[in-house]
């Protein structure tokens, strides 16, 4: 409990007050009793300022602003943590691949994909993350939230980064300085130019093999785990792959049997015209 004058004293103290240190004599901290009211103003003052940088999560203020980047933070704390970003200062090192982290957080996190621990857990479907954040963006599917939306055309995304693949829908076409093609998104120019500089950075862990795509190193990983996790509807049969499935479930739908009828005409076809040829070159008089 705090006496309700309290607020009212910091008048009568002003900027001439004691420092907390010198009113914190040896008998106080042995008897851990701090009776001088400048103590229990300044553990207010701590209190209250928490308190306003809780508030900045409901209010959405950010007031520290990275004057490099004009990225902006609720807590003076993350933007420190920011600007090892820009200094280059990764001081946190991960001892399996070396690879460097500015933040002890983002390095605990690395540190799943090695183990392949997934502590968050959805509590309505069971599905399990890695990370903290992946989990909240995942309750978005349940919830059906969608906070961010589309200045220009008003749609609305579950994602931060759906909208701003979505804005770039009206900013315009990325064009490639090499050939000259053009792509709706960024991201679908940078996957392109691996074509031009045959980058290969996504590699199998265990056979070393490279890849240019991280969906073709996931689709790679299958051969290794032995997962197939598409499932005819149809007859239960189970494919590594989507591309398999959509070929296998022509054979319900009637689509394969054209292409099956076709396969084995040419294939006829070609053994005739190769007993023909037999027939013409190995007999006499052209055998010799």
């Amino acid at each position: 409990y705090r006496s309700p004058d309290l607020l009212g004293s910091i008048q009568d103290y002003g900027d001439n007050s004691l420092s907390l240190e010198t009113e914190y004599t040896e008998k106080d901290e042995e008897d851990n009793v701090v009776e001088h009211p400048l103590f229990e103003l300044k553990h207010l003052s701590d209190s209250k300022s928490a308190l306003n940088r809780h508030m900045n999560i409901h209010t959405g203020q950010k007031p520290f602003c990275c004057d490099l980047c004009g990225k902006r933070f609720r807590q003076k704390g993350t933007l420190n943590a920011h600007m090892k970003i820009h200094i280059g200062q990764q001081p946190f090192c991960c001892d399996l691949c070396e690879q460097g982290f500015s933040q002890k957080s983002h390095l605990t996190a690395h540190m799943r994909t090695h183990t392949g621990q997934k502590p968050f857990c959805c509590d309505l479907c069971g599905q399990r993350f890695s990370q903290k954040n992946n989990l909240k963006v995942h309750m978005r599917i349940h919830t059906g939230q969608k906070p961010f939306c589309c200045d220009l055309c008003e749609l609305r995304f579950s994602q931060k980064s759906h909208l701003n693949r979505h804005i770039r829908i009206h900013t315009g076409p990325f064009c490639c300085g090499i050939c000259g093609q053009k792509f709706t998104h960024n991201a679908t120019l940078n996957t392109h130019m691996i074509i031009h500089t045959g980058q290969k950075p996504f590699c199998c862990d265990l056979c070393g093999q490279r890849f240019s795509r991280k969906s073709n190193l996931n689709t790679h990983m299958s051969i290794h785990t032995g997962q197939k996790p598409f499932c005819c509807d149809l007859c239960g049969l189970r494919f590594s792959r989507k591309s398999n499935l959509n070929t296998h479930t022509r054979i319900h739908t009637g689509q394969k049997k054209h292409f099956l009828a076709s396969f084995i005409w040419i294939k006829q076809i070609s053994q005739l015209c190769i007993h023909d040829y037999l027939t013409f070159y190995l007999t006499p008089p052209h055998y010799s």
